[in-house]
């Protein structure tokens, strides 16, 4: 080390330790700060009523980070590791994952968050961050990790009876991919998959999990006797190691509209550990673009929007905000489930094979689309979902979230334009859909479409990481789709029903409305059958 004066120059000599011992012995004090707790859910909680101290000490093995009321008394000391996590979050605010809990520490000025955040960042003993931790915002990681560590979260995917039986009747079918078989499962949440590939009689799987699920994950697998068959592996896919190259690659990767959270790019950076000819389960995967007519929708958007319309207000105009609320509202993918019968022409397909392509192929995508529609429609935007296919040695399985299929926790999207369309009969619709990711762990969403013929465009870019959840429970029928009088079939099926009993012991009413009732003349698959002469399915 050199140090200079203008009359003196010198130079001072410090090994490696001492060096050591002199970084450990800086430390940086903060007044002012406020001290928060994140709970499981997400919620901060006050920790102290009063503004504290903060000591952040920078020592070997684990770093100590304090909080002083009054600068003497220590109220609060986490221990900090090397690798620890923490994030920016909002504008002079730190949520920092220590050794015991995730806490939020607010700062007074943005000089002593960045004076903090430098520190932190040393801590961290200038480790090069990986190809996650680059292309992610901290604060959407540390949201991320912490949705998929509760047991909740997990559930609701492991209910998803589509889901989680397609997956293990893909595994079991191809048994003969797993049987003896070194497996890496990407993702490994609960460690459902790792115990499909045992039950196939995998010799090893690989478990790699990011978030704190990872301990339950290891509980399981304890508890079911299956600690010499699966190891789970706490880390990112881009951080950890293997001490072997892997036969086949299982995950769910998919995310809404497929593509939503970036972790396909996760599941195709694993493929590092695979062996040539290894295999990827899922192996294929398609979204299907099409175009769709939803008055309904539309109207429910508008209308909400227009709450800012009003100019008296408990006595306040609202109407300044009326055009950004306008925009934010379309600016949403509907997340939710439609009849197909919605959709005006056959969808356009866009292939993602897992085993040929590779991460970066996914950063911008564009897809070209022609729909060709046969029947004069409005226009309100386009429809999303997405197929994915377990190619084995012995069979294909497909796992399939179109709407002509049993609902899974995918559901579908859509994407509305602003301004609905209206297309002559034996119409060509031409554009392309844009998906660009962004660091927020999903996609900026682009349309743009024209009507072949036509000079006007119409577009709307939309933030597939803050999408509107729709979903009720139903399924509405889409107006207009009775070709015969509903009245007249109901009355038809009761006449029926009166004259079968006909010749026996009279019926009570309620027993005559029991079996009206089990007609289900109002269920959709029935309706769909009887009073629709021709329905257009989606092909795929």
């Amino acid at each position: 080390m050199k140090f200079c004066h203008k009359y003196l120059t010198f130079k001072l000599t410090i090994d490696k330790e001492n060096l050591e011992l002199f970084m450990m012995s800086q430390s940086v004090k903060i007044d002012f700060v406020i001290l928060s707790k994140l709970d499981n859910e997400g919620n901060l909680h006050l920790m102290h009523n009063k503004s504290l101290s903060l000591e952040l000490l920078h020592q070997m093995p684990d770093s100590a980070l304090l909080f002083y009321e009054d600068k003497t008394n220590c109220m609060f000391k986490y221990s900090l590791c090397k690798e620890v996590d923490y994030a920016k979050f909002g504008a002079n605010k730190v949520i920092i994952n220590t050794n015991t809990d995730t806490i939020c520490v607010q700062f007074c000025k943005e000089s002593d968050k960045n004076q903090f955040l430098t520190r932190l960042g040393q801590i961290r003993n200038g480790k090069k961050n990986s190809l996650f931790e680059q292309r992610t915002d901290q604060s959407s990681a540390v949201q991320y990790f912490q949705f998929y560590s509760l047991l909740s979260q997990q559930q609701n995917m492991m209910q998803d009876y589509v889901r989680t039986a397609t997956y293990q009747r893909a595994i079991l079918d191809n048994s003969i991919d797993f049987e003896g078989k070194v497996v890496l499962d990407v993702g490994a949440g609960s460690g459902i998959l790792s115990f499909f590939a045992a039950q196939a009689g995998a010799a090893k799987v690989y478990a790699v999990e990011a978030s704190s699920i990872a301990q339950h994950a290891s509980s399981l697998v304890k508890a079911n006797n299956m600690s010499d068959k699966i190891k789970v592996i706490a880390g990112k896919i881009e951080d950890i190691d293997l001490p072997e190259k892997v036969d086949m690659i299982v995950s769910e990767p998919m995310g809404y509209m497929l593509l939503n959270e970036r972790m396909l790019e996760s599941y195709l950076h694993a493929k590092k550990f695979l062996k040539p000819n290894g295999k990827m389960f899922p192996t294929q995967g398609d979204l299907y673009i099409a175009p769709f007519t939803d008055e309904a929708l539309f109207m429910e958007q508008v209308a909400k929007a227009n709450f800012w319309s009003q100019n008296s207000f408990y006595g306040i105009d609202l109407s300044a905000l009326k055009t950004a609320a306008y925009e934010e509202y379309f600016k949403q993918p509907v997340v939710d489930t439609f009849d197909p019968r919605i959709l005006i022409s056959p969808p356009v397909k866009h292939t993602i094979d897992f085993l040929a392509d590779n991460e970066e192929d996914l950063f911008n995508i564009e897809i070209a689309v022609k729909f060709d529609v046969q029947a004069a429609s409005v226009v309100h935007g386009l429809a999303f979902w997405f197929d994915v296919a377990f190619k084995g040695s012995t069979t294909q399985t497909w796992l399939s979230t179109a709407p002509t299929q049993p609902l899974t926790h995918w559901y579908q999207v859509r994407c509305l334009f602003p301004q609905p369309f209206l297309l002559t009969r034996s119409a060509q619709l031409e554009g392309k859909v844009s998906l660009k990711t962004n660091s927020r762990q999903s996609y900026d969403v682009t349309m743009m479409v024209t009507v072949e013929g036509s000079s006007q465009v119409f577009t709307n870019n939309l933030d597939l990481k803050n999408p509107y959840f729709r979903y009720s429970g139903h399924v509405a029928l889409p107006a207009g789709h009775f070709h015969e009088s509903p009245s007249e079939y109901y009355m038809n099926q009761y006449s029926a029903i009166v004259n079968q009993s006909q010749g026996f012991q009279q019926q009570p009413q309620d027993n005559l409305s029991n079996q009206l009732a089990d007609a289900q003349f109002f269920n959709s698959t029935l309706s769909n059958g009887h009073h629709q002469t021709k329905t257009n399915n989606v092909s795929h």
